[in-house]
């Protein structure tokens, strides 16, 4: 059974999925969930190293004696893992979901020295993920030397975005040297525009899709191409996130500077010490601020507030920009878990049409594709799991049939 292995390399988790082929198509994949498929957690340093199989209870693995050894023992639990699972599965690539492929990449491609080399420069435009995602290609490259290793961009779903969406107000020599908009999540996207296709007749109008979860955007689609997103140049920009600032005036990177903040501090400020952690001063997780603001935690109730706020002000600003929304789709943690959020922005969005079915709204749990919108609504509201190894797998497939 020939099989592709992906893999999402992050700084404290290593989430993996094996996709079989499924038909002589190329990138047709079995129509069910992936098997041997989990994470696991514990990668950063001093973190507890365990087996999270989908579906199965959570194993503790052996505790490396040496730190650096940590990624070298969870992809050898993976391999133990997938080979007692899936016995009969026959690796022909692990595909790896990379965050930024910057102006060098707008497909899936083979992860060679030149390729690893040119998503190394862009490190720094994806520092939460980007190092991670790199390393779990390098240690994948020596655990399977003989296998193709594929990268699979998120920034590539919105490559063909027109021109002025790409653009800075900036001097034409930056936007030649790569300084431009690119936009992320474009395996979420690239998912949830699958499924709809599938489920809604109006999948092919404006759609407007909310990734909602520790890293947050939004991107407006016609005629299934991405035509706006939140995210920019890097995945700092749009939405407030779990602990990332989103969209902040310049003029405050440079008053900190001129405050004495080192480049670090700003950045450790930016992307790990903001958004709802920062706001709340007690989580980036918004179920515990959730339970928090019910027990009257002020702080976390400003938190979601300015949540719900900012992806309003974000989704009109798209919403502009199509010209008016067919389909609304919620995606991400937050996006498929919570209702509340759910609720909020389909009241902000009325004046468009949106009009929540309030009973299919708080029973959608986040594990099956549901429709929440009122029989009377304007405007569909979907809730899609996404399934962003999918994409990897079906990209990875078609390129390797395609030679």
């Amino acid at each position: 059974m020939d099989s592709i292995l992906v893999i999402n390399a992050g700084s404290s988790t290593l989430k993996f999925a094996l996709y079989p082929r499924c038909g002589d198509t190329p990138g047709e994949i079995a129509a069910h969930p992936s098997f041997a498929a989990g994470q696991i957690d514990g990668l950063q340093p001093g973190g507890r190293l365990r087996l999270c199989p989908s579906g199965a209870d959570p194993v503790d693995l052996a505790e490396p004696a040496d730190e650096a050894q940590r990624f070298d023992v969870a992809l050898q639990a993976v391999q133990v893992h997938v080979a007692a699972v899936a016995p009969d599965a026959h690796l022909v690539a692990v595909a790896h979901r990379i965050v930024h492929g910057g102006r060098y990449y707008r497909a899936p491609t083979r992860l060679d020295d030149t390729a690893m080399m040119l998503l190394a420069s862009l490190n720094p435009l994806a520092p939460l993920h980007q190092p991670h995602n790199l390393a779990g290609v390098r240690a994948l490259r020596k655990a399977f030397p003989a296998l193709p290793q594929i990268g699979c961009f998120d920034t590539a779903f919105h490559a063909d975005m027109p021109e002025l969406e790409t653009r800075f107000a900036l001097p034409q020599a930056l936007y030649d040297e790569g300084v431009r908009r690119y936009g992320f999540h474009g395996l979420s996207y690239d998912y949830v525009m699958q499924t709809l296709h599938g489920c809604s007749l109006r999948a092919g109008g404006r759609l407007l899709m909310a990734h909602l979860g520790s890293g947050a955007s939004l991107c407006g689609a016609r005629e299934g191409r991405s035509v706006a997103t939140s995210m920019g140049f890097s995945a700092l920009d749009g939405l407030m996130m779990g602990s990332r600032c989103g969209q902040l005036d310049p003029g405050v990177v440079l008053h900190l500077w001129r405050e004495g903040w080192t480049e670090a501090q700003v950045e450790q400020l930016l992307y790990k010490e903001s958004g709802l952690l920062g706001v709340s001063g007690l989580s980036a997780d918004m179920r515990l601020l959730r339970r928090a603001a019910d027990d009257g935690n002020p702080q976390a109730r400003t938190a979601i507030d300015l949540f719900t706020y900012r992806l309003t002000r974000e989704a009109g600003a798209l919403a502009a920009v199509l010209g008016g929304v067919d389909v609304l789709v919620c995606t991400g943690g937050i996006g498929e878990h919570d209702a509340a959020t759910r609720a909020a922005l389909a009241q902000a969005l009325h004046y468009l049409g949106v009009d929540l079915d309030d009973a299919a709204n708080a029973a959608a749990r986040g594990d099956e594709i549901a429709p929440i919108h009122s029989a009377g609504s304007a405007v569909e509201v979907w809730v899609v799991p996404t399934d962003e190894g999918r994409v990897a797998a079906q990209a990875a497939w078609a390129l390797l049939a395609a030679g």
